[in-house]
């Protein structure tokens, strides 16, 4: 079976001035995924996992960590993520924070029961990351040992949506890849969901599933 990896920057956002509004998004977060999805009277549900937020008042690392998970239909592995701010230039009170979650052993098989026909979803392991300084914010991203994905592009751009189909050609679900938010008006901070999996009616569920969030805001 063919297992590809992909990666990117998905943004490099420069805000005009090193005195920003106050930011529609957090100083920064990020966590390694969660699900909320019903099929009948069943409902799977993963809260956010290895969540962390990055504390601007003081420099060090805030990490999160959850162990691997398992629903009928999807299976996590041990996920971690870790949310760091870093002082630049103490007499100048300038920072800068970098928020990073990652993941392994992503197995989502709900669509490939008898019944639907549909692609059994794998992913090795996942990382996004979210950095600021006074003047940027950027968002970067990484997929490795896809499998499962029939159809996807080599070069993934942002926001691109991919059918998930069965062997009919019935799609079951949208699988949307790097979807990045900006506030408006835009302040320079920005919120990206590296893979949110969403399943359409033909499939018999409801919901969706998240793989990868991150946040973050220029500094002060």
């Amino acid at each position: 079976m063919r297992r590809i990896s992909i990666a990117g920057a998905v943004v490099a956002l420069t805000f005009a001035t090193a005195a920003p509004a106050l930011a529609a998004n957090p100083p920064g977060s990020a966590s390694s995924g969660s699900a909320d999805f019903a099929k009948a009277d069943q409902a799977f549900k993963v809260a956010p996992l290895a969540v962390c937020d990055v504390n601007p008042e003081a420099a060090g690392t805030v990490t999160g960590a959850s162990p691997a998970v398992s629903r009928t239909g999807l299976k996590i592995g041990e996920t971690t993520s870790a949310c760091t701010t870093e002082v630049v230039d103490p007499a100048q009170f300038l920072t800068k924070t970098r928020s990073e979650a990652k993941g392994t052993g992503f197995d989502l098989s709900a669509l490939a029961a008898p019944g639907l026909k549909g692609p059994r979803l794998k992913i090795a392991s996942w990382t996004v990351t979210c950095a600021a300084d006074e003047k940027s914010t950027t968002a970067g991203w990484e997929l490795k040992g896809m499998s499962g994905w029939t159809g996807l592009p080599q070069q993934i751009p942002s926001g691109y949506v991919h059918d998930i189909k069965a062997s009919n050609g019935t799609v079951l679900a949208k699988a949307k890849f790097t979807d990045t938010v900006f506030p408006v008006p835009n302040d320079g901070s920005l919120a990206m969901t590296l893979l949110r999996i969403t399943f359409e009616p033909s499939s018999g569920y409801t919901g969706s599933v998240t793989v990868g969030t991150v946040a973050c805001s220029p500094t002060p």
